[in-house]
């Protein structure tokens, strides 16, 4: 694995009544996190993301449907498919993301090392090229 991103398998507890999936830092979530945000209604062929990130670092999780994400690190590419609210997907910093392939009510909730920070993107994907290999 050349890529810094790392599928994470967490625990769900629960029973017939319901379940329950956490998330802690140092245990399945590498960072303390400062955001969180949620990307839902996502119509057809739409792409999310298409940017890179300096100084954030991610954890997605498909909390109702699925979805794939496209990672690119500026040599090679990857695709990850979520398909359950208990596996995650961390993204380190400096990885091109591409969230596409919504299933019908698909909810991905998205968590972040910083607070948001418009200057920290890259969204050109010309200029993350550059940047990431210099």
């Amino acid at each position: 694995m050349s890529m810094n991103y790392k599928v994470i398998n967490t625990k769900s507890f629960g029973d017939e009544q319901g379940r329950l999936v956490s998330f802690e830092k140092g245990v399945n979530c590498p960072f303390e996190v400062k955001r969180a945000f949620y990307i839902y209604d996502t119509k057809g062929e739409t792409s999310r993301g298409c940017h890179a990130n300096r100084n954030s670092e991610f954890l997605l999780i498909a909390i109702n449907g699925s979805c794939k994400i496209k990672i690119d690190d500026g040599k090679s590419k990857e695709i990850i498919e979520l398909t359950n609210p208990y596996t995650a997907l961390y993204l380190d910093k400096m990885l091109w993301k591409e969230m596409y392939d919504f299933s019908h009510n698909a909810i991905l909730l998205v968590l972040a090392s910083t607070n948001y920070d418009e200057h920290e993107y890259i969204r050109n994907y010309d200029d993350y090229l550059k940047e990431v290999n210099n």
